[in-house]
């Protein structure tokens, strides 16, 4: 396991209201959430690098206002009619 520790200001800690271990935690959904949200980590690296179970995963993409399919509902539906012609 590799560790990765930065400095941040006190400052910043104060103005989101967190102690330095529910920070820490955010950061790591937030930056796992914005990763598979740009595609650059599937669904389950994504849930790994939050420290959370793919369900826990699931739930915190919704929190973030995001859907767990990184297909458009088209793209799911061209899908869909592709398979049914296959």
């Amino acid at each position: 396991m590799v560790h990765i520790a930065f400095d941040i200001q006190e400052g910043a800690l104060s103005s989101v209201r967190q102690d330095p271990e529910t920070f820490a935690r955010e950061l790591r959904i937030a930056a796992a959430v914005k990763w598979y949200e740009m595609q650059r980590v599937s669904q389950g690296r994504a849930a790994e690098i939050a420290g959370l179970s793919r369900g826990e995963f699931i739930d915190a993409l919704g929190r973030y206002g995001l859907s767990p399919f990184q297909q458009t509902a088209d793209e799911l539906v061209q899908d869909a009619e592709e398979a049914n012609r296959g």
